[in-house]
């Protein structure tokens, strides 16, 4: 016995009953049959993840004499270790089941992007759980670790190492290291069912490989076609990426949901609302009477798809009109100013053009982002102390946000300029807190609580700027960044990707629905063509004008997989050049294995190698 040995039995236990507390916890979304892929490569990803974790004590148990090995000292110095080890796995363990509970993966890119953010999340963290409950509990556990294994420590105390002990671990402080380099996250797969192949992984070393692949190059590890053949088909779906304004901008027909044109739009992008959410959207829990009486009173898209899980993707679609680049999205990438967005556009037409978030801009690098991209922005260090009715971990309560909202546009109006303002909540995110009395769920109220509470305070500002001059030349739009989950059996649960969106303006926009299905990216050049301005061809999205299209399609997207939904079949890149297809029940949205779609499959590939590419390039940026 040794006491990498001791180390690795600890971790062995903690990383198996992980495991085992999660598949119980989702047994119902598993399934028996697919157990053995668990729990069989669930112990080779343990394996691996305990030798490069052990290697370094391996090294000086190998090294030191043991005459020293064997002091006092030593001894205690060890068991320390050990323990403070022991309690960062049971640490790492509960935060996997915080984790799957709120995404139902392991750890990933996710993950790796909250440790960049410390300040935010663990004010989060601190907001939603018991946390010092939690540590005493950890401390106390690992402590009990140590007393169990007594024996072992009293064991390797008195016996020294012989030489043959050394040379073996050596060896395996070499080989642990080596067999995690071999071994990758895409051995998880090949069960049938996402939720298998999660668990079957291990959280940390899912960790560190998100670590790695936050920045997937398309040519590498993709799929591709020549470029020439990808604008060929490009072109024929009308999508033309002009660099140059097009003749027919200002000119272009009115769209038929369109009493007459707005002077000015506020698009409100609410944070995690699924459509699954509203009651126009067939929830009977009444969490949203105001935004489904302006569903009722405006213009619903029946149809619409979020690009992709996280903000930054919600906020790339819904400015830059792109396919999600796989890997970081590109509102966090650098050289992502001065693109062709819909803030740059209409800023260099004569607009105001504003961002406004609850938090702190700084998180996701949205203020660099919209800064440079012509947006002024407004975030919760612009707000007057007297001016903020409640915050917490992520920023201001949603009542506060479109308060100073309000005030803001007061203020741009007045110098008669048109505006363009987007704004984005940050409410219905945990730990689900707002203020009291707004509505009949206490907070914190859960997920449902803050639907709620946001509803509240959309309903309220639309009311406050129905008094307000401006009001009658304004078109609302209303929609979501992504879900609230999007986890499912398959990786791209289409369900998980269904937002809502609404049209809202009295006297500007005629009530209806648009059962046209619809992607995040066509917001952009929807929105330049409701205002007859120029420049929608930049973008890869396309304007929707209310006629029925015999092209549509929608993009979503994790930060690996790039789907590409059309003609009821979802078609998937993967890296490694893996391409697969499923067939979407349209109503269910359910989706089941298909044979590939060659035509299919190269409009996939050109949209994502092209948007990919052109980032890449600089053909993204502006040209003027």
């Amino acid at each position: 016995m040794t006491y990498p040995a001791i180390l690795a039995a600890c971790a062995l236990a903690i990383f198996m009953a992980t495991r085992l507390g999660l598949t119980i916890h989702s047994a119902r979304d598993i399934g028996m049959p697919v157990l053995p892929h668990v729990f069989g490569r669930g112990v080779w990803f343990d394996l691996v993840t305990i030798g490069a974790l052990l290697s370094p004590f391996l090294f000086v148990n190998a090294v030191l004499p043991n005459r020293l090995r064997q002091s006092r000292g030593f001894a205690w110095l060890s068991k320390a270790v050990v323990w403070f080890v022991v309690c960062l796995l049971l640490f790492s363990a509960i935060g996997e089941f915080f984790f799957w509970e709120e995404f139902a993966t392991r750890y990933n890119f996710i993950a790796v992007d909250y440790l960049v953010y410390t300040q935010e999340v663990i004010a989060n963290i601190t907001q939603s759980y018991p946390v010092t409950p939690l540590l005493i509990g950890i401390g106390l556990v690992a402590a009990g670790f140590i007393w169990a294994l007594r024996r072992w420590f009293t064991a390797v105390e008195t016996t020294p190492y012989s030489g043959r002990t050394r040379l073996i671990m050596l060896a395996l402080a070499v080989i642990g290291p080596c067999l995690s380099l071999l071994t990758n996250i895409d051995q998880m797969r090949g069960s049938g069912n996402a939720y298998a192949d999660e668990l079957s992984g291990n959280g940390l070393f899912s960790l560190v490989s998100a670590f790695f692949l936050n920045e997937l190059d398309y040519d590498r590890f993709y799929v591709t076609i020549p470029a020439d053949k990808a604008n060929r088909i490009l072109v024929d779906l009308k999508v033309s990426r002009a660099k140059q304004d097009e003749p027919g901008g200002p000119t272009a027909s009115m769209p038929s949901y369109l009493v007459r044109r707005p002077k000015n739009v506020v698009l409100i992008t609410v944070e995690s609302l699924s459509a699954e959410f509203l009651g126009s959207y067939g929830s009977t829990k009444g969490l949203t009477p105001n935004l489904d009486r302006i569903a009722s009173q405006g213009l619903m898209f029946d149809r619409l798809f979020a690009t992709g899980t996280r903000t930054v993707r919600g906020l790339e679609a819904t400015s830059l009109g792109t396919p999600p680049v796989p890997g970081q999205a590109i509102v966090r990438r650098p050289q992502s100013d001065h693109l062709t967005t819909l803030g740059e556009i209409l800023h260099r037409d004569g607009f105001d053009t504003g961002f406004a978030y609850g938090g702190n801009a700084f998180f996701d690098n949205m203020a660099a982002y919209f800064s440079g991209n012509d947006y002024a922005v407004l975030d919760q260090g612009d707000f007057p102390p007297d001016a903020i009715a409640f915050e917490n971990a992520w920023g201001v309560a949603d009542e506060s946000l479109l308060d100073n909202v309000t005030s803001q546009l007061d203020k741009q109006t007045a110098g008669k300029k048109p505006f363009f303002m987007h704004v984005m909540t940050t409410s219905n995110h945990r730990p689900y807190t707002y203020p009291d009395g707004r509505i009949d769920i206490a907070s914190p109220g859960g997920r449902d609580g803050a639907v709620k509470y946001t509803d509240y305070a959309i309903g309220r500002f639309l009311q406050q700027a129905a008094t307000k001059p401006w009001f009658a030349n304004t078109l609302f739009i209303i929609t979501a960044d992504h879900c609230a989950s999007a986890a499912g059996k398959t990786e791209l649960p289409v369900g998980g990707y269904h937002i809502p969106m609404f049209f809202y303006g009295p006297g500007l926009v005629k009530p209806g629905h648009i059962s046209t299905l619809v992607s995040q990216i066509d917001l952009p050049p929807t929105i330049l063509r409701a205002l007859g301005a120029s420049g929608e061809s930049h973008f890869f999205g396309r304007a929707i004008d209310g006629s029925k299209s015999d092209n549509e399609r929608a993009f979503i997207s994790n930060y690996q997989s790039l789907g590409y939904m059309k003609n009821g079949t979802l078609t998937v890149l993967r890296p490694k050049g893996v391409v697969e297809s499923y067939a979407v029940d349209p109503t269910t949205l359910a989706s089941r294995p298909a044979p590939v779609n060659a035509q299919l499959r190269d409009e996939a590939i050109a949209y994502y190698q092209t948007a990919s590419r052109d980032f890449k390039t600089g053909v993204l940026r502006a040209a003027w």
